[in-house]
């Protein structure tokens, strides 16, 4: 008995050591926690560092990024009670009644973001101000505890009105834009009490994610983020119907400095990145230098080139154009020409067409045509029949892809088809790699949004899905680099006031996403000026006078809503493009050589002024020979016309083919009949044929016969 009470008396004092340990080290955790945390006072201590600058590669200056400097506290008499509402119904409808945490709002806000796919946080506008103004923007659970521990301070200290103001004076909009009163200004060129409904609600818009809803770099996101606002305010009862619908059809006319701004397209870029790596508040007061990779005297030369030409296009409904510049080894931009004018309102001139969705056309052929290639159910010399097909799809109306201009061709080996953009044999080509395949494969080599091969047809390769300018710049960047995929870098250096250095670029190379044979076999094709003479006529803008060895591929949506060049060198990769930002058709004559070519061939020129002639190098793995034109095989005893031809080693020509086959052929059209069709008419007959890389027969003199008109 006295053994048990001594054991029993052991593990109760074991358990006391225990728990004085937790609570010790409980203690010692949330005074390491609390020990950084800043004063509430500080929120109205007014305290707003300096700015960081901006710098292209040479170090000349781009634009300077700041806390306004010029920022004037507005007491929240002065602000409208519409701009108050506005704020409240998109950011925190509860304001008033809770204690620093909305539950319910929290909830609404996860259900909206997860159900509904409405972009809505959860956060009060007393957590906002906190972590705006007295915390860094990592999201870490230790960070969270300190939120809360100042969320409650701060509502202890402040009331209500005094937290509202502050909020009012201490968010940023976006960029320098820091208080309500400096995004009036700066975004409108007006006094807060001076917006309209419309104005008001896209700023109260804008705390949620600055750089993702900026009017300046996402205009289209801004208007959708403000008609949500003016819904949430609709829904709450602070505006009736008529005011809803008068403010989100208001024309927004955004307002931008002149001075001091070069290459804006590329800033707000960059700003959007540094945005999501160090916050608004590290950016705008901390004084950091960013050296960028841009060459401002091409950037300059490119705005200019793309400004004159796109006038010159005015009879043909272009307004606008854009281009993209970056080295092919390293993914570094060069240049940024989000549109002709960004200071434009006429064509939203503000909106980037760099990082905007658009259909490519048939500039995406040439990843489709690598597939086929990389995977050896094609070759260079693989033939083609260029006429007029349907392709059945499965519980589909059966698809009938059309060649520009109605023209067909006929026999085609697979470089002519390339080089003269041939859609039949484009269409058959995806057909053969299948979508899925060609899917997986544009992805990995850069086109971040084909993601389901579901969402898409065969008229992928003609250009039928969305692609940003800045991923063809990464994918053909592929092909230049010899089959290895650098992402775009805009940023070299980035140092703070202290001189240390946060960020520096250092060349890593990519990962290989194509083989070098692949995409020397590719580049030679698109380099071939002879080649798509059939087309394009020898010596037009598509070719770079002294720099034979340019590849390149234009593409033109079958709407007439885009028209693109995309180019490349083993140096440099030039992207253009010419349309219209509300995607109304071209008209005239916009086709591969008069629309976004000249713009590209004036620029690449540009680029290779005075340099020496850059060869695409060719693989030990790639052979040249000759090989028959009607075959794509060996020449056979007879002979035959013949070409020269690269091939990877593994699926070099080995056979003999045959120029004449016995076929079966309808004898009342002159037409092949499929094998095992059962049709009376069909007959063996002996014709000059061979089968295509479709696996089908082509007959070369088979006499088509035309029915007599009942």
């Amino acid at each position: 008995m006295k053994k048990s009470k001594n054991l029993l008396k052991k593990k109760r004092l074991l358990w006391i050591k225990i728990g004085l340990g937790g609570v010790i080290l409980g203690v010692l955790m949330v005074g390491w926690i609390l020990k950084d945390v800043p004063n509430p006072g500080k929120l109205s201590s007014g305290d707003f560092p300096e700015s960081s600058q901006v710098y292209d590669r040479n170090g000349k200056l781009i634009y300077e990024i700041y806390a306004e400097k010029r920022r004037q506290e507005v007491p929240l008499s002065q602000i409208p009670q519409k701009m108050i509402e506005a704020t409240l119904a998109i950011e925190d409808a509860g304001f008033y009644s809770h204690f620093g945490f909305d539950i319910r709002g929290i909830v609404r806000g996860m259900y909206r973001t997860i159900v509904e796919k409405r972009l809505q946080g959860g956060s009060t506008l007393t957590q906002q101000l906190v972590k705006n103004v007295l915390l860094t923007p990592e999201r870490t659970w230790t960070r969270k505890f300190k939120e809360a521990i100042l969320t409650v301070g701060t509502e202890v200290m402040y009331n209500k009105n005094q937290i509202l103001e502050m909020y009012f004076n201490q968010t940023p909009y976006g960029g320098t834009l820091w208080g309500i009163e400096a995004a009036s200004s700066g975004i409108f060129n007006e006094d807060v009490s001076n917006l309209s409904l419309g104005q008001m609600a896209l700023l109260a818009g804008l705390p949620a994610a600055p750089s993702r809803y900026s009017p300046f770099s996402h205009p289209d996101l801004a208007k959708n983020r403000q008609e949500q606002v003016l819904s949430r305010m609709l829904e709450l009862k602070m505006i009736n119907k008529e005011e809803y619908e008068t403010a989100k059809n208001e024309k927004m006319n955004y307002y931008v400095k002149k001075d001091n701004l070069e290459a804006p397209h590329f800033v707000f870029y960059v700003k959007e990145i540094l945005t999501e790596l160090y916050g608004a508040k590290k950016l705008t007061e901390g004084g950091l230098k960013i050296y960028t990779s841009l060459d401002l005297d091409l950037q300059n030369y490119a705005q200019e080139v793309v400004l004159t030409e796109v006038e010159k296009l005015s009879r043909s409904n272009v307004t606008n154009g854009a281009l993209l510049i970056t080295e092919s080894k390293t993914g570094q931009i060069l240049a940024m020409v989000g549109s002709k004018d960004f200071f434009d309102n006429n064509i939203e001139g503000k909106y980037n067409i760099t990082t905007a969705l658009r259909q490519p056309g048939s500039s995406i052929k040439p990843l489709n045509y690598a597939v086929g290639i990389e995977m050896g159910k094609v070759t260079a010399a693989s033939l083609f029949d260029d006429s007029e097909t349907c392709f059945m799809v499965e519980n589909q109306k059966p698809y009938c892809p059309t060649n520009y201009g109605n023209k067909y061709y006929g026999l085609q080996n697979l470089r002519q088809s390339l080089a003269n953009s041939l859609n039949i044999p484009a269409v058959k080509m995806l057909k053969i790699n299948g979508l899925t395949t060609f899917v997986a494969s544009a992805s990995a080599m850069g086109i971040s949004t084909f993601k389901n091969a579901d969402n898409y047809g065969l008229s992928l390769t003609l250009g039928g899905g969305e692609v940003y300018m800045t991923d063809m710049n990464v994918a053909f960047g592929t092909l230049a680099n010899m089959g290895v995929k650098q992402t775009l870098t805009p940023i070299l250096k980035i140092v703070d006031k202290k001189d240390k250095v946060l960020k520096e670029y250092k060349y890593v190379p990519g990962d290989r996403f194509l083989s070098a044979e692949t995409s020397f076999i590719l580049s030679q094709m698109l380099s071939d000026d002879g080649a798509r003479s059939m087309v394009f006529g020898s010596g037009s803008m598509l070719n770079i006078k002294k720099h034979p060895e340019v590849a390149v591929k234009t593409g033109t949506t079958n709407d007439l809503r885009d028209n693109w060049t995309v180019g490349y060198t083993p140096d440099y990769v030039v992207t253009t493009w010419v349309g219209n930002n509300d995607n109304s058709r071209m008209t005239g004559v916009v086709s591969g050589t008069s629309g976004a070519a000249p713009i590209w061939n004036k620029v690449m020129t540009r680029l290779l002024e005075n340099k020496p002639v850059r060869k695409f190098s060719q693989p030990d793995g790639v052979v040249g020979m000759t090989v028959c034109n009607l075959t794509g095989q060996l020449p056979p005893e007879g002979g035959c016309d013949s070409h020269f031809e690269y091939f990877k080693k593994e699926f070099v020509p080995n056979k003999f083919l045959p120029l004449r086959n016995n076929i079966l052929i309808d004898k009342t059209t002159g037409k092949i009949v499929k094998e095992g069709e059962n049709n009376p008419n069909a007959e063996w007959q002996d014709h000059a044929s061979l089968i295509d890389a479709a696996g089908q027969w082509v007959c070369l003199d088979c006499p088509l016969i035309t029915p007599p008109q009942p």
